[in-house]
């Protein structure tokens, strides 16, 4: 697979123009390789993320090439939005939760956890064992964890994102599970900066792809 995180400072009292624009997005449910597109606004701030999964790099590029710009100028969200940040890389780890799929998680989802972690030096392929070994396990096991990926941004920065049921269900496993995984994981020696987002999902902005495999 292949994500993109997208990092939208939005004007001020330019919340409702942005959102309305979000929604012209609905238009991708048809693309080929769409896994599905989430996102929401960042309690207390006029910043709104989004996550987009595809089935591959080649995917998102005809994408790309065939329909993203004249969706754009529907949406016009530029006029919006002070600053758009996109960042794109190959999701390197799917994580198992309550739910068969990805698309399913995306589905059900209220709330999405996001990591953006940038990483010391050389440390890149021991973080992504510490993922596979102590966070996908432990995450997996949380009530409520529909199912998450890891995307690797650049080479030393990789963005852990997980879909939930409900912020309860995410801070029950903040409470019960998560200082045991953070003594188990030795974050410090792999991560020297971390920029957590916890977004209550908004429920018109959701796309889901076309059914078919997951790569």
């Amino acid at each position: 697979m292949f994500g993109k995180w997208i990092d939208c400072r939005v004007r001020p009292g330019a919340r409702e123009a942005f959102a309305a624009g979000q929604r012209h997005w609905s238009a991708l449910s048809d693309q080929p390789g769409l896994v599905g597109q989430t996102g929401g606004w960042q309690p207390d701030a006029d910043r709104a993320l989004l996550l987009a999964l595809w089935a591959d790099e080649p995917a998102y590029a005809r994408f790309l090439r065939e329909r993203h710009d004249r969706i754009a100028d529907l949406a016009d969200q530029r006029s919006s939005s002070l600053e758009i940040e996109v960042s794109t890389g190959p999701v390197v780890l799917t994580m198992p939760g309550a739910v068969p799929s990805l698309p399913a998680a995306l589905g059900r989802a209220t709330v999405l956890r996001a990591a953006d972690c940038r990483l010391h030096p050389g440390r890149a392929e021991h973080f992504l064992d510490v993922q596979r070994e102590v966070w996908a396990p432990g995450m997996a096991a949380a009530d409520g964890m529909l199912g998450g990926t890891v995307t690797r941004l650049a080479a030393d920065r990789c963005l852990v994102t997980t879909l939930w049921t409900t912020a309860a269900a995410h801070h029950a496993y903040t409470t019960d599970r998560l200082p045991a995984l953070l003594a188990r994981a030795a974050v410090a020696t792999d991560v020297r900066a971390l920029t957590g987002h916890l977004l209550p999902l908004e429920p018109s902005w959701r796309v889901l792809g076309a059914p078919g495999p997951v790569l």
